[in-house]
C-alpha cells in the first residue's frame, strides 16, 4: 500500500500540470494572436531545469516557470509560479529558445533576430528564483541587433550555442548570406569569428545576384550541428609537421542534400581550423545524392557518431561518420576536399520515410494516393538515451530509436574483415519510429504545430514527453517503448553463467523473447490526433470516415495480424518445447536406471578391489620372506652387510679408545681424591689465588667436566645400542 501512494505522489505532477495556471492563462490569450493566413510552422518555446518548467509567452515577451517537484509535495499548489519579464524584450516572434551548457542563459532565436535572457539566481528554502518573487526583472542581451536592422533581406535560418561548457558563452548564427558568426556575450553586436559557408568563393563576392544563384542550385546552408569534441589537425607553415588540437566539429547542411565540415576551436586558429571541408562523401553513391530539400542536421554524441539529415518530404537519412583512410587514392580525395586534408566519410546505414499525414487506407480496386506535403522538420537530442532522437514538424511528433547501433558499435569495436555481416545488420535490424502526435491528420487539415517540445530527463519525476499544442494544451506523453538506454550491471551481476541457468542459453545470441518482439513491431501505429479549430465542432464526415479507416487498418495489420502471427509461433514453440521436455523425461529415466546400474558395479567392484589389495599385501610379505631366506643362504656377503661389518668395526674401535680414556680420566680422579684426603701440612702457609687464577682454574675444571660428560653420554648411547 505505501508502495502504491508512494508511486501515486511521484506521478502526481502529471495529472496537476495540464491544468496549471500558467497554460489557463495562455489559452485564454489566444484570441489576441493574429490570425495567420498562411502555414504555421512549428515552434519550441519551452524547457526544463533543474525540475523547473519554463514556457514562453510571445504576447507578453514573459517567462513563466513553475517547479515541477513542488506539484507532488502535499502543500502543492496548480496556481503558484513565476514570471521572467524582459528588461529589454525582443522585438521579433520568437521561434525557439535554447538554454546555454552553462545552464545560466536563454537564447530567444526568431527569423529576424536573437536575444538572450540571464536567469536570475536562486535563494530561499525552495531554491526559487530570487526568493520566490511573483515577478522578476531579467537582463536581456540583444544579438547581432545593428546587423538585423541593417541587412533586411537576411533572416536567421537557425541558432545554436558553442558547445564549450569551460569557455565564454558563445551564440552562432546562421544566416541566409551563408555565413556563420559568433557572437559573445561580452560584445554581442560585434561578431567574435566569421566563417563563410559559401560552397564557391565566387558566392562569397556576389551579394544579391550570387545568392540567388546559389539558392536555385540548392547550394544554400540550411541547417548544422555540432558534434562531440575531437582532435583536429593543425599544420603550421613552411612545416610538414601537424599538431593536434581540441576542436568541435561542425556540420553545415545544404538545402542540396550535401553536407560540410568545419573543425571549430576558440582558443585556436589556423589549418583546418576554421576552413570549409567537403563535401563529405556519401556512401554508397546515389543518383539523386540522397534528395533534395534538406533542412536540418543532428549530431548524435555516440561512438561512432551517427549523423541524421532530414529533408522536408519527411525522409532521414541516418549515416554512419567514418573517418578517411590513408590508402585512399590522392586523386579521389582531392575531389572530395577543398585541399590536401582528408575528410570524413558518410555512410548511409539507412533511410527511413516518416508519416507526416496519415497515410489513408484505400480501397480494393483504388490505388494508394500518395501524400505531396511537406514541410521543415525539427530534430531533438533525447537526454537519456544516445542513440535515440525525436522529430517535431507541423504535422506532429515522431520518436526515432536506432535498435542496431548496439550491433553496429560491437562489429566496429572487433577485428573482422567480412563486411558480410553488417549488410545483413543493415538488412535485418531497422529503426523504430513511433508516431506520438499527429495534429494534421489529413493534407486538408488545417494547420496545428506544436508550439513545445522537451523531454524531462529528472529521474525523481519520471522520463516524460512534454508537448504543447497550438491551443496550449500540455500533453504528457510516454517515451518510446522499445528503446531504452542500457541499465548499469549491478554490484552482485557475474559476467559468465551462472550455476543455475541452462548453459544453452549463453549459445543463444538471439532469445525466443527477443523473436517475439521483432514479430510484434510496427511499422506504423495511431498517434494521438489533434485537429485546429473549435472543439466543439466536428469534423466532416468523410474525413472521419477516412481516419476510422485508416485506424481499423493499422489496428488490423499492425496489431491483430502480427499478434496472430506470435501466437502461431509461441504455440509452435509450446509444442516443439513439449516434445523436447518428453524426450528428456525419457532420457532422465534411462539416467536414473543407469545410475543405479553403475552403483551396483561400483560396489561389486569395491569389494573386488579390497579383496585384491589384501591378497597383493599378503603375496608381497611371502615374496619378501622368500627374498630374505635366500639371501642368508648366499656364501658371499651383499654390499649392504659389507657397510654393516665395517660400520660394526669403526663402532668397536671407538668403543676400545673411549674404554682407554674412562680408564684415564677414573685414575686421575683416583689420584685427586689421595691428594685431597693428604690435605695440606698445618705448619705450611696456605696458597693464596688471584681471581683471575681461581677464573682459570674454574674453567679448566668445567670444561673437563663437560668433557667427561660427553664421553658418558656416549658409552651409555653405544651400550644402549649393542645391549652391551
Amino acid at each position: 500500500m505505501f508502495v502504491k501512494m508512494a508511486a501515486f505522489t511521484g506521478e502526481h505532477w502529471r495529472s496537476e500540470l495540464p491544468g496549471h495556471e500558467i497554460f489557463i492563462k495562455l489559452r485564454e490569450k489566444l484570441h489576441l494572436e493574429p490570425q495567420a493566413s498562411g502555414r504555421r510552422l512549428a515552434k519550441n518555446l519551452t524547457f526544463c531545469l533543474n525540475g523547473d518548467l519554463f514556457v514562453w509567452d510571445d504576447d507578453d515577451s514573459v517567462f513563466y516557470t513553475t517547479n515541477l517537484r513542488q506539484l507532488n509535495s502535499e502543500e502543492r499548489d496548480s496556481s503558484a509560479h513565476q514570471t521572467l519579464m524582459c528588461i529589454n524584450p525582443p522585438r521579433f516572434e520568437v521561434c525557439e529558445v535554447l538554454l546555454s551548457p552553462t545552464q545560466y542563459h536563454v537564447a530567444l532565436i526568431g527569423h529576424r533576430g536573437a536575444t538572450v535572457l540571464e536567469l536570475p539566481q536562486r535563494w530561499g528554502k525552495k531554491s526559487e528564483f530570487e526568493g520566490g518573487r511573483s515577478q522578476i526583472n531579467c537582463k536581456t542581451i540583444p544579438v547581432a541587433e545593428r546587423f538585423f536592422t541593417s541587412s533586411t533581406s537576411v533572416t536567421l535560418r537557425q541558432a545554436a550555442w558553442y558547445p564549450s561548457e569551460t569557455e565564454e558563452p558563445h551564440l552562432v548564427l546562421l544566416t541566409s548570406d551563408n555565413t556563420l558568426r559568433f557572437y559573445s556575450l561580452k560584445e554581442p553586436h560585434t561578431p567574435a569569428r566569421v566563417l563563410s559557408v559559401s560552397q564557391s568563393e565566387e558566392d562569397s563576392t556576389v551579394h544579391t545576384r550570387g545568392r540567388s544563384y546559389a539558392a536555385s542550385l540548392g547550394e544554400i546552408a540550411v541547417a548544422f550541428d555540432f558534434g562531440p569534441a575531437a582532435g583536429a589537425p593543425r599544420q603550421r607553415v613552411g612545416q610538414r609537421v601537424k599538431e593536434e588540437v581540441l576542436a568541435y566539429p561542425l556540420y553545415v547542411l545544404y538545402e542540396n542534400g550535401e553536407t560540410y565540415l568545419i573543425y571549430t576551436s576558440l582558443a585556436h586558429s589556423g589549418g583546418t581550423l576554421g576552413k570549409l571541408l567537403g563535401p563529405l562523401p556519401m556512401y554508397p553513391a546515389a543518383e539523386d545524392n540522397y534528395g533534395y530539400d534538406a533542412c536540418a542536421v543532428l549530431c548524435l554524441p555516440c561512438v561512432p557518431n551517427i549523423l541524421v539529415i532530414t529533408t522536408e518530404t519527411g525522409t532521414l537519412y541516418h549515416c554512419v561518420v567514418l573517418e578517411a583512410e590513408e590508402e585512399e587514392e590522392s586523386g579521389a580525395v582531392e575531389r572530395w576536399t577543398r585541399g590536401s586534408e582528408a575528410v570524413p566519410s558518410l555512410y548511409v546505414f539507412e533511410c527511413v520515410e516518416l508519416e507526416l499525414t496519415l497515410k489513408l487506407a484505400a480501397g480494393e480496386e483504388e490505388e494508394p494516393v500518395e501524400s505531396d506535403f511537406t514541410c521543415p522538420i525539427r530534430l531533438h537530442r533525447d537526454p537519456l538515451c544516445q542513440h535515440r532522437y525525436h522529430c517535431t514538424h507541423e504535422a506532429g511528433v515522431h520518436s526515432v530509436g536506432l535498435t542496431w547501433f548496439n550491433k553496429l558499435h560491437n562489429f566496429l569495436q572487433s577485428d573482422e574483415e567480412d563486411k558480410d555481416s553488417l549488410q545483413e545488420l543493415a538488412a535485418e535490424q531497422r529503426c523504430i519510429v513511433e508516431h506520438i502526435l499527429c495534429t494534421r491528420p489529413l493534407s486538408s487539415s488545417s494547420s496545428a504545430p506544436v508550439r513545445g517540445f522537451w523531454i524531462v530527463s529528472d529521474l525523481s519525476l519520471g522520463a516524460t514527453m512534454i508537448c504543447i499544442t497550438s491551443t496550449y494544451e500540455c500533453l504528457l506523453l510516454p517515451l518510446l517503448s522499445s528503446i531504452r538506454p542500457p541499465s548499469p550491471p549491478l554490484l552482485c551481476s557475474h559476467p559468465g553463467v551462472g550455476p543455475g541457468s541452462s548453459p544453452l542459453r549463453g549459445l543463444a545470441n538471439d532469445p525466443f523473447e527477443q523473436h517475439i518482439r521483432n514479430i510484434l513491431a510496427r511499422s506504423s501505429t495511431n498517434p494521438l490526433l489533434l485537429r485546429a479549430g473549435d472543439k466543439d465542432m466536428s469534423s466532416p464526415p468523410p474525413e472521419c470516415l477516412q481516419l476510422l479507416s485508416r485506424a481499423t487498418q493499422v489496428f488490423r495489420e499492425e496489431y491483430i495480424l502480427k499478434q496472430d502471427l506470435a501466437r502461431e509461433e509461441m504455440q509452435r514453440r509450446v509444442k516443439l518445447l513439449n516434445g523436447q521436455k518428453k524426450k528428456q523425461l525419457e532420457d532422465l529415466a534411462l539416467c536414473r536406471e543407469d545410475r543405479k546400474s553403475l552403483r551396483e558395479s561400483a560396489e561389486r567392484l569395491a569389494d573386488k578391489y579390497e579383496d585384491a589389495k589384501y591378497r597383493q599385501e599378503a603375496i608381497m610379505n611371502r615374496v619378501k620372506q622368500v627374498l630374505g631366506s635366500l639371501r642368508s643362504q648366499l656364501p658371499v656377503l651383499s654390499d649392504s652387510e659389507k657397510d654393516m661389518r665395517k660400520e660394526l668395526q669403526t663402532i668397536n674401535d671407538q668403543l676400545r679408545h673411549l674404554g682407554n680414556g674412562i680408564k684415564q680420566v677414573n685414575m686421575k680422579m683416583e689420584y685427586q681424591k689421595k691428594q685431597m684426603e693428604k690435605g695440606v701440612s698445618p705448619g705450611k702457609a696456605s696458597i693464596a689465588l688471584s681471581v683471575h687464577q681461581k677464573k682459570c682454574v674454574q674453567g679448566v675444571l668445567k670444561e673437563q667436566g663437560e668433557h667427561i660428560a660427553d664421553m658418558m653420554k656416549q658409552i651409555k648411547d653405544i651400550k644402549n645400542q649393542f645391549s652391551f
